[in-house]
């Protein structure tokens, strides 16, 4: 199969700013849409009173948010994860080095939560106050337990769904749209359970500036436990695609660094892993 060369030091540093700088967008994104949509000022409250069609809203809004940063030239770069439960699947997978890996984590980390900071600044009480109050997630009314299980089954479900997709050649590119319906239904339907965050630096972020920090453990296991268990499965399943590579966006016209694809990835290139080993031998691409 076709490796990308090793990043320069450099290479690598701008690849980790970018996809934290894509959460940090993100986040700002959700201080701007909670603020609309809970503040109580807010004429959307209004408007809008119903709590499911608020969610919905919400959720088209963060969905579309989504798919708009993952299709970036942004996204295209670095791959969009903006999430380190699905940057550790990728490493399980052999797709993403482990040191990359590291920065990615760090910068999701750093610039997922200034941008609620930032945001906060911007928007004011409408996104600092309660009831918004930088938008944490916590459990619901059906407490730790389920609000655990339910991070568990929606990033389990998410990273399956990518995986295929994104591996499947007529597919693929539009990986970005099955990623920001997952996020649109996810929070229209689940929120009330566990406040529908399926990403670690999306809650820290929150939390941090909040300072609410409840059963934070929730989720900063459930979706990377969610995620690896999802990576391990797609590689037992037999007749699946090979793991390609961890872009969710490969549709840029140069080479990538991870799986030194010219531009869109080269499918008849990648040869199908074992079922039963990492993808790739479980070496690093």
């Amino acid at each position: 199969m076709s490796s990308g060369a090793t990043p320069s030091v450099r290479a690598r540093l701008v690849l980790c700013v970018i996809d934290g700088a894509l959460l940090g967008l993100f986040m700002s994104s959700v201080g701007v849409f909670a603020a609309l949509m809970y503040a109580p000022e807010s004429p959307v409250l209004r408007l809008f009173p119903g709590e499911l069609a608020r969610r919905a809203l919400m959720g088209l809004a963060m969905g579309l948010t989504a798919i708009g940063l993952i299709y970036s030239p942004l996204g295209g770069r670095s791959g969009a994860h903006m999430n380190p439960a699905v940057t550790i699947a990728y490493v399980r997978l052999g797709r993403i080095r482990p040191a990359l890996a590291a920065g990615y984590i760090a910068g999701q980390l750093a610039l997922g939560t200034l941008g609620v900071v930032a945001i906060g600044l911007v928007v004011g009480p409408w996104f600092t106050d309660a009831p918004v109050r930088y938008a944490p997630t916590v459990p619901g009314k059906f407490g730790v337990a389920a609000a655990f299980a339910a991070e568990l089954a929606m990033t389990f479900t998410l990273m399956l769904i990518l995986l295929i997709v994104s591996n499947t050649k007529r597919l693929a590119a539009y990986t970005p749209v099955f990623a920001g319906l997952m996020v649109f239904l996810y929070i229209t339907i689940e929120a009330p359970v566990s406040g529908m965050s399926i990403n670690p630096a999306r809650t820290l972020a929150s939390a941090i500036a909040s300072g609410e920090f409840s059963a934070i453990w929730v989720y900063l296991t459930a979706p990377v436990l969610g995620m690896l268990a999802a990576a391990e499965l797609y590689t037992r399943l037999p007749r699946l695609p090979a793991v390609h590579c961890c872009k969710l966006n490969h549709l840029r016209h140069e080479a990538c660094v991870h799986c030194g694809c010219d531009g869109p990835i080269d499918f008849g290139a990648h040869a199908s892993p074992s079922r039963n080993e990492p993808t790739n031998g479980g070496k690093q691409p």
